[in-house]
């Protein structure tokens, strides 16, 4: 099996002055999920080469096992370190597509047309698809063929409302994950706040927050070998 993960470029968090970029944990535990599944990888990002990491997720308190090894794999972060061009990459050449989160997404991949076009086509090919915690936001402007929102009446979760307070980002962010998904018409649900929440329907797998990544990619990997 051949897994795309697609990472933000983004790495301003709008106009505080701070960075931003993908969530560590979201690409370190679904990688070695991926990998302990048999599974060929490939890392990809709009501009290509290395993503950038929003550094907190690097903090003490956000590190995890996994992110303690992916961080001493010299493999995974020579890997990191050249990410192919997504917009070089075909879904043909893939059995599934993983988005890692990160406040990043909502600014690039939630408006990059290769990435729209990619998640449509994902689907369309009927290959699962996978999106954790901001990373759904990147479902806002992909559509189903009538031209309807993808995620119309779809289950669905993301990051939520009181998880963005709890950050104190709800007024730098360019939109909110959970009143997006709800407003394209998505049947969006929740789990409590930092635990665990991944939903599926059909072959659109969603998980809620960083703490849903590992979850995310094994029900992925369950999709992938029914």
């Amino acid at each position: 099996m051949k897994v795309l993960i697609v990472l933000t470029s983004h790495d301003e968090l709008g106009d505080t002055g701070k960075k931003t970029g993908f969530w560590l944990e979201e690409l370190a535990a679904p990688y070695y999920r991926f990998q302990e599944a048999g599974y060929e990888i490939t890392l990809a990002s709009p501009q290509g080469g290395q993503p950038p990491l929003d550094p907190a997720s690097n903090q003490p308190d956000f590190q995890t096992e996994d992110t303690h090894r992916f961080e001493d794999d010299a493999e995974a972060t020579a890997a990191l370190a050249e990410t192919v061009r997504l917009d070089s990459v075909s879904v043909e050449d893939f059995d599934t597509v993983f988005y890692p989160g990160g406040h990043g997404p909502l600014w690039d991949l939630a408006e990059d047309s290769t990435s729209i076009r990619l998640i449509e086509s994902t689907l369309r090919a009927g290959k699962p698809l996978g999106l954790v915690c901001h990373a759904p936001g990147a479902l806002r402007h992909a559509k189903n063929e009538d031209g309807t929102p993808l995620v119309n009446g779809k289950l669905v979760t993301g990051f939520t409302n009181t998880e963005e307070a709890g950050v104190d980002l709800v007024d730098v962010v360019p939109f909110l994950v959970q009143d997006e998904l709800s407003k394209l018409g998505g049947r969006y649900s929740k789990g409590e706040d930092w635990s665990s929440y991944v939903v599926e329907d059909g072959l659109l797998i969603t998980g809620q927050n960083p703490q849903s990544s590992a979850e995310t990619a094994q029900a992925l990997i369950a999709k992938l070998s029914a």
